[in-house]
């Protein structure tokens, strides 16, 4: 039997196109080495000519950002009929989507922090919202365009109404959560384990500290008590099935424990696109769980479908 022929989709247009490089060649290294017939595509505006001129047996979709984790390419491979991993059309577009995905996720009983979303030429001289608070573009990945505005900042930061601001101009400004940065990866129907992100050097998990080598320190698994890894792979699991993701997804909380051991535990996001770079957190996870790289993504292939 022939080997399958997987296209693996990368690079493309956004601000994260770096990461999805990195991402793709990683990924493709590993499915050929795993016996896969891999073609690699940096992603153009041509995408579908391309796509429809190779007709690989899977997409595998190691795109970041917008065009490729907002439902854009994945309605490309839906009209074209080429099964791809990941979520599909509408999952991708809600989880892209802050303020509508934090909203799907109140509705599901998960905890979130208070929010809202407002035009970033609204802000003014007068805080939004008491501080310490976040402000992060509505529709951006990887900590992109992310502010953090602390308790003895008089006024907002005054970049987020600069000519330099290239995030879009909705943003949404949230309730700080003081603690720990926890994640927990869910694969198909399963939530593997929890990690804790310690950055170094970092004020928060920000672009650096994901993508630079010893930017930050994983601790898999997390340590923390029974009850709070266990109450973080819940809520992992029923964020990835409120908002309908399919094949592998990551969900990000934020645990404060300063005064009690069970403390404050909020969810930030569901990212259908997880990183699978040699400093990601989703390989790392599904190997504490017993399932190496390669593993992974044959997993990831073997499950792609259309109408996800």
């Amino acid at each position: 039997m022939a080997a399958k022929h997987v296209a693996v989709l990368m690079g493309g247009f956004s601000a994260e196109r770096p990461v999805s490089v990195s991402s793709g060649n990683a990924c493709a290294d590993a499915l050929e080495d795993v016996g896969y017939r891999v073609t690699r595509v940096d992603v153009e505006r041509d995408v579908a000519r391309v796509l429809d001129d190779l007709r690989p047996d899977v997409a595998f979709n190691a795109l970041h950002g917008p065009y490729g984790e907002d439902g854009t390419i994945q309605g490309i491979l839906e009209y074209l009929q080429i099964p791809y991993t990941h979520s599909g059309v509408l999952a991708s577009a809600l989880a892209m989507d802050k303020e509508q995905a934090k909203k799907v996720a109140k509705a599901a009983g998960i905890p979130v922090a208070e929010a809202r979303v407002m035009s970033r030429f609204d802000i003014g001289a007068a805080h939004p919202m008491k501080p310490p608070y976040v402000v992060k573009p509505v529709r951006e990945g990887s900590s992109f365009g992310v502010v953090i505005v602390k308790e003895d900042q008089s006024h907002p930061p005054q970049v987020i109404t600069s000519s330099e601001w290239r995030y879009g101009d909705t943003i949404m400004v949230e309730r700080f959560v003081h603690g720990r940065e926890l994640t927990c990866a869910v694969m198909g129907g399963v939530a593997l384990g929890v990690t804790e992100i310690v950055p170094v050097g970092h004020a928060f998990y920000d672009y650096d500290s994901k993508y630079v080598a010893g930017g930050s320190k994983h601790e898999c698994p997390a340590k923390v008590s029974s009850f709070i890894y266990q109450k973080v792979q819940t809520l992992a699991l029923r964020a990835h099935q409120a908002i309908g993701c399919r094949g592998v997804s990551r969900s990000d909380f934020r645990y404060d424990d300063r005064f009690s051991e069970n403390g404050e535990l909020i969810w930030l996001e569901v990212n259908t696109q997880p990183g699978m770079t040699p400093t990601s957190l989703v390989p790392e996870i599904a190997a504490e769980a017993g399932h190496s790289f390669g593993e992974l993504l044959s997993w990831m292939v073997e499950d792609a479908s259309c109408s996800r």
